[in-house]
């Protein structure tokens, strides 16, 4: 191996060593700050939110109307395998709807 693969190998090393100690003493101010618990919290499904609004961006009327299914499942469930299989089954459901 060369001396530049040996040296991203220790940047990398590095980079991952300081990420896992940062989480480390940042735990700790977490602890302490509900304000910066409160957003932890959120933060997974805002995550969700924000990974289904740029998906469907570009989407057909069928995705977005088994979007709009999918989420009153899981409004009313708070399920999310029974909200995934049922956004599914309202995707095909929907594809077989439209093109008939």
């Amino acid at each position: 191996m060369t001396t530049a693969q040996w040296l991203l190998i220790g940047l990398l090393a590095a980079g991952t060593f300081a990420i896992r100690l940062t989480g480390l003493f940042v735990g700790d101010a977490v602890e302490r700050r509900p304000a910066l618990r409160a957003v932890l919290h959120d933060l997974p499904g805002c995550l969700v939110v924000a990974l289904v609004a740029s998906s469907l961006a570009g989407a057909s009327p069928q995705a977005w109307l088994a979007a709009a299914v999918a989420l009153a499942v899981a409004a009313w469930s708070n399920h999310v395998i029974l909200t995934m299989a049922i956004g599914v089954g309202a995707f095909i459901a929907i594809g077989g709807l439209l093109q008939t």
